[in-house]
C-alpha cells in the first residue's frame, strides 16, 4: 500500500512485516513489533476518540523520550488529530505558554514532571494521562487509559496535506512560534523515490535526540517509513550509546555534533565494535573539522551532515558521505554543508528578499519544496514574513553557493544556536528585563568550544550589588536551562541605533575577532 500519511507507516508495515521489531526501549527492555505497534495505537485513537478528540484538535505530550511517545503520534494522527511535542527542558511559565497557545485537548506527562502541574494554569486541558505509576494522582495512567479500548482502526481518510505535528520554536518577540508540519512535510521527498539516508527495512536506527526537536522525531519517523527498527533511549547517554551500537548492531544513528564530540573524548572508545554501523548523520549546529575527522576515524562508516529547520521538517541541504574527504584533494568541502536533496530547491538572495546574488555572493538562504512547513499555528503575519508567495521559506541564515555547495557564514536573525538547540535573545532580554536590579540587557551568542555557541548577557544594571550569579540564577526561575546565560558582562550603556535597536552587530564583535565565520 502507498504511504501517504503517518498512520500509513504502520497499517503497511503491520500488513506485509507484522512480526518484525518495530521499537525497542533498552531502559527496561520493552520492545513492540510492527502489528503490536499499530495495535496500540489504533487503543490509542479509541481512547482520545472517547474523550472528544477529532480532526485537528491538538494533543500535547511532555516527557522526555518514551517508547509510549510513539502509539501516541501514530494514534492521535489516526484521528487527525496533531501532536505537540513540548520541550522538558522548559521553565514551567514556557510550558504553560505552548500547551495553551496550542490549544491541547489532552496531556501525556511524565511522572517525573508531574510537579509542573501544580504552576500551570491549563484551562483547555480535559484530560491528563500519566506515564509510570499515577497511583498517588487523580490521573489515569497511560495502561489504564487505554486498557479496555478497542484495537480497531478508525480508518478516517486524512488529507496529506493536513497538519499532522507541531513543534514550537522560538521566535523574535520572545513568544515561540508553532511550526505546522503536515503529512507531506514529513512523507513528500520519501514518496518520491528518494532514500535520503541509505536505509532499509534491515536496518537499526537509534533515536537518542530529543523527540521534541524535528532532529529526535524526524528522524524516528525516516526509520519507521523504512520498516527499520527503532531503538529509543530516554535521553542522550554517553555509555548507553557505546553498549547499544555493538549489542544492537545498530546501523544508522543521528547525533548533534556535542554528542559526537563527548563521544569520542570518551575512554577506550577506540575498544568498541563499531562494526554494524552504515551511516552516522549528524546537524543541528556546527562542527569542528578535528571533532569530523576523529569522528571518521573512529566510527569506520559513512557521515553525512545535514542542515535544515524545524520549519523545513529538518530538510535543506546534505552533505554526502562521498564528499567526506578530511586531509583529501576535496577536504574543503567539510566546511560546506551540501546540496539541497531531492527536488528541494534552494537560492541565495539580496537584501531586498527576492533578488538572487551571482555565485559565490553572500546573501540569506532560502528554500522551497515539499518539506517546507504548512505555516505558523496562529500567527498569519509571521507565516507571511517567512514563506513567500511563490513558495519561499526564508530561513534568517546567511550564506552562500560555490559550485552548488552551500557554505552558512551568519544569521540574518539574532538566533543563537548553543548544542542544536535554537535561542532567541528577545526571550532571554525579556527575562532579563523583569528584574528589578536591571536597567537594560542585551544577549547575544559568543563562541564555545562545546556547544558551538553559548549564551552570554550584557547587562545595565540599577545597582552594583547585583553579581553574575544572581542574573544568572534568576533566569534559571523563568527560563529552561539551556537558554540562560553562562556568563555576564557588565556596560555603562547598552549600544543603539537611532531607532533604538540594539547593535548586536558590534557587541558580538570582540567575541567573534579572529572567526572565520560569524557563527560557530
Amino acid at each position: 500500500m502507498q504511504i501517504s500519511t503517518l498512520p500509513d507507516i504502520l497499517r503497511r508495515h503491520a500488513l506485509e512485516r507484522g512480526d518484525k521489531p518495530a521499537l525497542l526501549y533498552p531502559a527496561d527492555g520493552r520492545s513492540w513489533t510492527f502489528a503490536q505497534l499499530h495495535q496500540e495505537s489504533n487503543q490509542v485513537a479509541s481512547a482520545l476518540s472517547a474523550g472528544g478528540v477529532t480532526s485537528q484538535d491538538r494533543i500535547a505530550f511532555f516527557d522526555k523520550n518514551a517508547p509510549e511517545y510513539f502509539p501516541y503520534l501514530y494514534g492521535g494522527g489516526k484521528l487527525g488529530a496533531v501532536t505537540v511535542a513540548v520541550n522538558w527542558r522548559l521553565a514551567p511559565p514556557e510550558v504553560e505558554y505552548i500547551v495553551n497557545h496550542s490549544d491541547a485537548k489532552v496531556l501525556l506527562i511524565g511522572r517525573e514532571f508531574l510537579s509542573y502541574l501544580q504552576l500551570m494554569d491549563l484551562p483547555k486541558i480535559a484530560q491528563v494521562v500519566v506515564l509510570g505509576d499515577s497511583s498517588d494522582t487523580p490521573y489515569p495512567s497511560y495502561a489504564q487509559w487505554i486498557a479496555g479500548h478497542d484495537a480497531v482502526d478508525p480508518a478516517i481518510e486524512l488529507s496529506p496535506h493536513a497538519t499532522c505535528f507541531q513543534l514550537y520554536t522560538s521566535g523574535t518577540t520572545g513568544m515561540p512560534k508553532g511550526v505546522e508540519t503536515t503529512h507531506d512535510n514529513f512523507l513528500g521527498l520519501f514518496n518520491a523515490g528518494y532514500n535520503l539516508y541509505r536505509m532499509s527495512a534491515d536496518a537499526v536506527n537509534l533515536v537518542c535526540m530529543p523527540l521534541f526537536h524535528i532532529a529526535g522525531s524526524g528522524w524516528a519517523v525516516v526509520g519507521q517509513y523504512m520498516g527499520a527498527q527503532t531503538v529509543v533511549l530516554r535521553d542522550v547517554d554517553l555509555p548507553q550509546i557505546l553498549s547499544l551500537i555493538p549489542t544492537q548492531r545498530v546501523t544508522h544513528a543521528l547525533f548533534v555534533p556535542a554528542v559526537l564530540q563527548a563521544l569520542v573524548a570518551t575512554p577506550k572508545i577506540e575498544s568498541v565494535d563499531f562494526s554494524s554501523l552504515e551511516l552516522i548523520v549528524y546537524g543541528a549546529s556546527p562542527i569542528s573539522e578535528e571533532v569530523l575527522g576523529r569522528s571518521i576515524r573512529i566510527f569506520d562508516c559513512g557521515f553525512m551532515q545535514g542542515y535544515g529547520l524545524t520549519e523545513t521538517t529538518g530538510m535543506g541541504t546534505l552533505l554526502l558521505p562521498e564528499d567526506h574527504d578530511p586531509g583529501g584533494t576535496r577536504a574543503d568541502l567539510l566546511r560546506s554543508c551540501g546540496r539541497p536533496p531531492g527536488d528541494l530547491e534552494l537560492k541565495i538572495v539580496g537584501p531586498d528578499g527576492v533578488t538572487e546574488v551571482p555565485n559565490g555572493g553572500v546573501g540569506e538562504i532560502c528554500i522551497r519544496g515539499r518539506s517546507v512547513m504548512k505555516g505558523y499555528w496562529k500567527n498569519p503575519e509571521a507565516t507571511a514574513q517567512t514563506i513567500t508567495a511563490d513558495g519561499w521559506l526564508r530561513t534568517g541564515d546567511v550564506g552562500y553557493l560555490k559550485d552548488a555547495y552551500l557554505y552558512i557564514h551568519d544569521r540574518v536573525k539574532d538566533m543563537i544556536i548553543s548544542g542544536g538547540e535554537n535561542i532567541y535573545p528577545a526571550e532571554v532580554e525579556n527575562v532579563l528585563m523583569r528584574h528589578p536590579l536591571v536597567k537594560d540587557a542585551a544577549v547575544i551568542g559568543v563562541p564555545s568550544e562545546r556547544w558551538g555557541e553559548t549564551v552570554k548577557a550584557i547587562v545595565t544594571r540599577a545597582d552594583l550589588s547585583l553579581d553574575e550569579a544572581s542574573v544568572i540564577a534568576f533566569c534559571r526561575e523563568n527560563l529552561a536551562r539551556y537558554k540562560c546565560p553562562t556568563s555576564v558582562d557588565w556596560s555603562d550603556a547598552i549600544p543603539r541605533n537611532p531607532s533604538g535597536k540594539i547593535l548586536k552587530k558590534d557587541l558580538r564583535e570582540p567575541y567573534w575577532k579572529g572567526h572565520n565565520r560569524r557563527v560557530s
